[in-house]
């Protein structure tokens, strides 16, 4: 198993990122990445698969990837999340993850995008409570 890299390093490994593609993408995964901590400041940084920027608090809330036409935001659990204001747009097929494709000259919506940030947030915590709370089987005893 690979060594996981510390917060500190993935937020600059991140910093980089974004001045490295230097552009309307960079911009974008930069404001992303300042409403998630805005609707969370518990989210933790992570740096995973090769130089993704991945966002976590009780397991994966998304990731922010960035394409040559498009930064998109891929929720974890995505379609076990109520999405009221439309912001999914991609990946919709999915029986798990879900999708926010930003293209160039978009604004995003910040209250709307604060609202899945928490929501998914909230689903983690609650299933790890509900994993928590269930004794293993190994654990039980039988008269």
């Amino acid at each position: 198993m690979k060594t996981p890299i510390p917060a500190e390093a993935a937020s600059a490994l991140i910093d980089g990122k974004i001045k490295q593609l230097g552009d309307w993408r960079g911009q974008t995964l930069a404001k992303a990445r300042e409403i998630i901590h805005k609707a969370d400041p518990e989210i933790v940084e992570e740096w995973k698969w090769m130089g993704t920027p991945v966002f976590s608090h009780g397991g994966i809330i998304c990731t922010g990837e960035t394409y040559k036409s498009v930064v998109k935001l891929t929720f974890a659990k995505g379609a076990s999340l109520k999405d009221p204001s439309k912001l999914f747009n991609s990946s919709l097929d999915g029986n798990v993850r879900r999708a926010i494709d930003i293209h160039e000259g978009e604004k995003i919506d910040e209250s709307a995008l604060k609202d899945l940030i928490r929501a998914a947030v909230a689903l983690n915590l609650d299933l790890k409570a509900k994993t928590k709370t269930k004794a293993p089987a190994s654990n039980q005893q039988t008269n």
